[in-house]
């Protein structure tokens, strides 16, 4: 594993594969009666918001607790940021603070990149979303659940996607979420189409490794697992489209799409949902839905992503039940 995860783009098949691999054991440990792990203890991890979250930062949170790290979260909100105070003196007060690992959410693209690469600070830094541009740990977790659903629980161990058939719908025009996994899934082997109405597709996803589509209709039937995205109305500027009711008639997901899709495929959400929009309840509430899931996986994943950029690459747990080294009870 490399010092930072910035990028899904900066993952091997072999990174990739192996970040899987370790959340599948990360996941054993929550069966267990003490869900903890002591591989971080005396570490700390700050959890670096600049934008509003639950899922992330909890998840985060939870990932480093069950490694038993210290970990401190800092929210823009209420803090010196809100007086003016730049990334980089923010980032020498943490560095000050002897933090190992920085998790960062902030709304400037880019700006998880340069706090690894400006020498301010000597932690490693995981990006929890920059922006329009990145998403690394959503593109991990997605690709861990479509691996247990479609390859399965143990039969997936060590391998990739490769030759699933992955459609992503919606706004991928402002979805980090999207860019993430559209550059994670081909690197795991994985076929994948992008859908959308054509004013939110991206300039220049003609480089991306993936296939465009306009039309929902036309791909379900041979996709295994559909990912719906969040239309984003907080980045949008202009109008994208004529009506919410325009937008879901032709690109939201509801009862009679599913059921054009093949019977073993998989319907995903990075959440948060927009019920009614981008997907109906009767689909969001339907056992081929993961969203429920994905948050219980993001946990192993992240749990999986500190791990190896700060505990080493070793296996964390040594068999199915056993720790490497339990904690004393």
């Amino acid at each position: 594993m490399k010092r930072h995860l910035i990028s899904a783009a900066d993952l091997t098949r072999d990174d990739a594969v192996l970040i899987l691999d370790t959340a599948e054991e990360m996941a054993r440990v929550a069966d267990r009666p003490i869900k903890k792990l002591p591989t971080l203890r005396g570490l700390t991890v700050v959890n670096l918001f600049f934008e509003d979250s639950t899922r992330t930062r909890i998840s985060f949170e939870a990932a480093a607790k069950r490694l038993s790290a210290d970990v401190i979260n800092f929210s823009a909100k209420g803090s010196s940021v809100s007086k003016g105070e730049s990334l980089k003196d923010t980032a020498l007060t943490l560095e000050a603070m002897g933090a190992d690992a920085v998790v960062i959410r902030h709304h400037a693209s880019g700006a998880p990149y340069r706090l690894a690469t400006s020498g301010w600070i000597d932690s490693a830094v995981v990006n929890a979303g920059d922006g329009t541009h990145e998403h690394p740990t959503q593109a991990l977790l997605d690709a861990f659940t479509m691996r247990r659903r479609l390859v399965g629980r143990d039969a997936g161990l060590g391998k990739d996607l490769n030759g699933r058939r992955i459609t992503i719908v919606g706004d991928v025009l402002h979805s980090r979420v999207a860019r993430s996994n559209v550059q994670l899934l081909h690197t795991l082997g994985a076929e994948v189409t992008v859908v959308a109405p054509p004013t939110l597709v991206p300039i220049g996803v003609e480089s991306w490794p993936c296939e465009v589509s306009y039309s929902l209709d036309d791909v379900l039937p041979k996709s295994d697992a559909v990912m719906m995205l969040r239309v984003q109305r907080e980045r949008m500027n202009a109008a994208f489209f004529p009506t919410e009711r325009e937008y879901s008639r032709r690109y939201g997901l509801d009862g009679d799409r599913m059921a054009k899709m093949p019977e073993h495929a998989i319907v995903m959400h990075p959440g948060p949902m927009n019920r009614g929009m981008e997907i109906t309840a009767e689909v969001a509430d339907s056992d081929r839905c993961t969203a429920v899931e994905q948050v219980a996986n993001g946990v192993s994943t992240r749990m999986a992503v500190l791990y190896l950029l700060l505990g080493g690459s070793e296996p964390a747990v040594t068999t199915a039940s056993t720790p490497r080294t339990e904690e004393s009870k």
